[in-house]
C-alpha cells in the first residue's frame, strides 16, 4: 500500500493537533528495515506526547508511539529478513523518529531485537517499555548484589505500567514487596500481582528527613521528586534504589546523608538507548520469569482510534496496569 493508517501530531501557531489519518509511505524516515506493525502499547511518555503536556515530540509532523511489535516486511539489514517477528523499544521512536502508532514503520535494524520465544506479539506489548524497564531495574539491583534475604523491596507508582510489572517480577524473584500507591482501592489488584504490603503514597509525600527509619533494602522508583527522596531516606544500610521514572517531578529534594551514612546507592536505569545485549538479556528473562497469568491480569486492549483519549487518562493517573494497542 502507498498509504497506511496512523496517528499524526502536527503543530502550528494555533497549537498542537492530533488526528488519525492516512500517511504516505514515501514520507517514512530513513532506515534499513520496514516493519508491518501488529501491536503497540500506551506509556506515560506517549501520553505526554499526545496531550502536549511535555515537549516529548522534537519534530513535526510526528507519529507517536515508543513501542512496537510486528513483522519485517522488507530489509537490507543482514540481521533481519522478511517475515521475522521483531520488537522495538525506545531509540527516539515517537520523539525524533516516526513512531509506532501506525500500520508501518521504517527503522534502523540495530534498534530491533527478535521477538523472544515464549511471548506472543500481544504479550510482548503487554510488557512493552514499561515491563522491559522494570526488568532492567531488577537486573540493576541484582548487579548491585541485592537479594531477597537482605530485606523487603518497595515499588512506587505501583498501579502504573512499570510499577505493576515490577511488583510481579520482584515477587516472582522471592522479594517481600511493598507496593506504594495513591489508589488504595487497588489493593486487591496489587496483592494479586504479588505485593505483600500496600503503602499509601501519602507516607512518602511530605518533605524528606535526611535519614528516617530503615524500612527496605531495595526499591524500584517510578515517581522521582519527594517520593524518591523519602524512599532513599528509609533505605537500609547497603541498600539500593533503581530509579526509572519522573511522574512526580524531575527534582530530587534530598541530602547526601543516605549515601554517606548508610552506604545507599541510587541506580539510574535507562531504557531508551540501552545496549542491544542488555535488551536481549532483559527480554529473554521476561519471557522466562514473568508470570503470564499476572501479565494478563494487568493488561487491557484498545484499538488505535482510542489512543488519544487513553493518552489523557494515563497522564492524569487514571490508567491501571498495561494497555495494548491493537493496530494490524
Amino acid at each position: 500500500m502507498s498509504t497506511f493508517k496512523a496517528i499524526v501530531i502536527d503543530k502550528s501557531e494555533a497549537g498542537q493537533r492530533v488526528e488519525i489519518r492516512a500517511f504516505d509511505e514515501a514520507d517514512l524516515m530513513d532506515g534499513d528495515v520496514t516493519v508491518r506493525v501488529s501491536h503497540s502499547t500506551l506509556n506515560y511518555k506517549d501520553g505526554l506526547a499526545i496531550t502536549g503536556k511535555a515537549p516529548v515530540v522534537r519534530r513535526f509532523p510526528m507519529i507517536p508511539g515508543v513501542d512496537l511489535v510486528g513483522t519485517v516486511e522488507t530489509s537490507s539489514n543482514p540481521d533481519f529478513k522478511p517475515g521475522d517477528p521483531v520488537v522495538l523499544n525506545g531509540w527516539g521512536l515517537g520523539e525524533t523518529h516516526l513512531g509506532a502508532y501506525a500500520e508501518k514503520v521504517r527503522v534502523k535494524g540495530e534498534w530491533l531485537i527478535p521477538l523472544p520465544d515464549g511471548l506472543s506479539p500481544l504479550q510482548a506489548m503487554a510488557v512493552g517499555t514499561a515491563g522491559y524497564t522494570a526488568m532492567l531495574c531488577l537486573m540493576a539491583l541484582e548487579r548491585h548484589g541485592l537479594s531477597p534475604d537482605r530485606g523487603s523491596a518497595i515499588v512506587t507508582g505501583a498501579v502504573g505500567g512499570v510499577g505493576s510489572v515490577a511488583v510481579a517480577l520482584l515477587a516472582k524473584a522471592g522479594w517481600h514487596v511493598i507496593a506504594s500507591t495513591g489508589r488504595p482501592e487497588e489493593a486487591d489488584y496489587l496483592k494479586g500481582l504479588g505485593a505483600a504490603e500496600i503503602l499509601d503514597r501519602s507516607e512518602l509525600s511530605g518533605p524528606a528527613r535526611p535519614l528516617a527509619k530503615e524500612r527496605w533494602a531495595a526499591g524500584i522508583d517510578t515517581v522521582g521528586s519527594t517520593t524518591l527522596a523519602n524512599v532513599l531516606s528509609m533505605t537500609r544500610y547497603g541498600g539500593a534504589i533503581a530509579a526509572c521514572g519522573l511522574a512526580g517531578g524531575m527534582d530530587l529534594p534530598t541530602t547526601v546523608a543516605p549515601f554517606i551514612l548508610r552506604n545507599v546507592a541510587l541506580l539510574g536505569v535507562d531504557s531508551v538507548i540501552a545496549p542491544k545485549a542488555l535488551r536481549i538479556e532483559a527480554w529473554n528473562r521476561i519471557a522466562r520469569e514473568l508470570d503470564h497469568g499476572k501479565l494478563a491480569a494487568m493488561t487491557s486492549t484498545i484499538p488505535l482510534d482510542q489512543v488519544p483519549d487513553a493518552a489523557g487518562k494515563i497522564v492524569e493517573g487514571r490508567i491501571k496496569g498495561r494497555v495494548v494497542v491493537e493496530i494490524g
